[in-house]
């Protein structure tokens, strides 16, 4: 599977941003949010923050919000949406790959990671790169396609719900992606979470099981 680059997402700045608003992307957003807990005085790292709208929801309460992105344009957006919050001192946005974040370990005590880790050839290296950011404890937040995500299911989702216009084409790109890269059930993402040291997974089910939200606690690797 090919591995995408930062300039096949520079000129889609402008569409993710739209996309981060809709109302069903938006929803989810706030379902993440609600379930990876309080952010007070936490150290919070989004993997793929694209124009940072997810890491906004919890900036009044983190103490440091960090942004990474393959595209350098998403970066440039992030920095100036915190920049009109007047977020830009606790704020932090870097262009890099999810699979070689420049970070040491144990930086972070919660990283979130949406629409991201399935579109990886490898999406354990994701999720083992964040494992090594992570403080003992920390907590990883994502979204994943479900098995169930496909055109068909998302026409579907899109008439029983009434979402046009936008919205809709928006989820539509977004499941025939999924079809081309990877689209988990729960027993897959928790095989996968636990065989890379987390521990405590619970999945949720959004856009009626389309897709999955995802929250796991580090385990910690005994020294061998």
């Amino acid at each position: 599977m090919r591995k995408m680059n930062g300039e096949e997402f520079d000129e889609l700045v402008s569409f993710f941003d739209s996309m981060a608003r809709t109302s069903w992307l938006k929803g989810i957003h706030d379902s993440l949010k609600e379930k990876s807990g309080s952010w007070k005085e936490l150290h919070v790292l989004d993997v793929g923050c694209g124009t940072g709208r997810l890491l906004l929801r919890g900036a009044e309460e983190a103490d440091r919000l960090v942004g990474v992105d393959i595209s350098s344009e998403m970066v440039k957006a992030s920095i100036q949406q915190f920049f009109y919050h007047e977020l830009s001192g606790k704020s932090e946005f870097l262009v890099a790959d999810a699979e070689d974040l420049p970070f040491e370990n144990e930086a972070f005590h919660l990283a979130l990671s949406t629409c991201v880790m399935f579109l990886l050839p490898n999406p354990a290296q994701g999720i083992k790169e964040i494992h090594r950011v992570l403080k003992e404890g920390g907590i990883i937040a994502m979204l994943n396609p479900s098995e169930k995500m496909s055109q068909d299911s998302a026409v579907l989702y899109a008439k029983e719900h009434d979402i046009s216009g936008f919205e809709r084409t928006a989820l539509l790109k977004w499941s025939n992606v999924s079809t081309r890269r990877h689209r988990y059930t729960k027993d897959e993402l928790t095989a996968l979470l636990q065989d890379l040291h987390f521990k405590d997974v619970i999945h949720t089910e959004v856009l009626g099981g389309l897709a999955l939200i995802s929250i796991a606690k580090k385990e910690q690797i005994s020294p061998s």
